[in-house]
């Protein structure tokens, strides 16, 4: 079973996450586990604080690093072994190719959400990796880390059920999927493609791949 720890400090995000159909049955056959650790439990003091005022000055206030530390420490200490992912914009763009070297070990991951104006940057040497999803702000981590869970998690074993859905599922071969067509058979004028209609099985899988598209940049 490979686990997901996500630290964050809105844990009530994910509340209609890991009530999915897919996620909750993989969750419940224990192919996947997802722990959720709110960040607020390490804060410091009485108001259990966890960020404060960037020194130079500047807008926001920034996560402080021994708070990040001891949660992530503390963490480890029951997932030892386990990888550290920070998500920061500045980090590498998450991809299928990633998701599949994170899917193809059972190395349990932490995976930090940020929020407010950022990290402290001395974060950075005590995480393993640095990830993004893509050349855009988001409001904190979460939303980040349910695409990364959700991407890894799926090519896991039993987790979708059919080893097709995977096989010819977009970005298999850095590629998206051909187009597909249900009922009715015309539609506005449109018509679905002949060859798909003629029960010729070799045939269709012809067309598919040649229909397969390039992603777009």
């Amino acid at each position: 079973m490979k686990t997901f720890i996500i630290l964050t400090l809105f844990p009530e995000i994910f509340d209609g996450f890991l009530k999915a159909s897919l996620v909750r049955r993989a969750t419940k056959k224990q192919i996947i586990k997802i722990n959720i650790v709110n960040l607020r439990f390490f804060g410091l003091g009485t108001r259990k604080q966890v960020d404060d005022r960037p020194y130079g000055g500047g807008p926001g206030m920034i996560l402080k690093v021994d708070v990040l530390d001891n949660a992530i420490q503390s963490i480890k200490q029951k997932y030892p072994g386990a990888k550290t992912i920070l998500l920061d914009p500045k980090g590498k763009i998450f991809s299928q190719q990633k998701a599949k070297q994170l899917a193809g070990n059972m190395q349990d991951l932490i995976i930090i959400c940020g929020r407010y104006e950022g990290f402290d940057a001395r974060i950075d040497k005590l995480v393993d990796e640095k990830i993004s999803i893509g050349k855009f702000i988001l409001n904190g981590g979460e939303v980040a880390s349910m695409v990364i869970v959700e991407t890894t998690a799926r090519l896991l074993p039993n987790f979708l059920g059919k080893k097709e859905a995977l096989e010819n599922e977009s970005f298999n071969e850095n590629n998206l999927e051909h187009p597909q067509y249900t009922r009715p058979e015309i539609y506005q004028k449109m018509k679905v493609p002949k060859i798909l209609l003629s029960g010729d099985r070799q045939k269709i899988t012809n067309w598919q791949k040649n229909h397969m598209c390039p992603p777009q940049n």
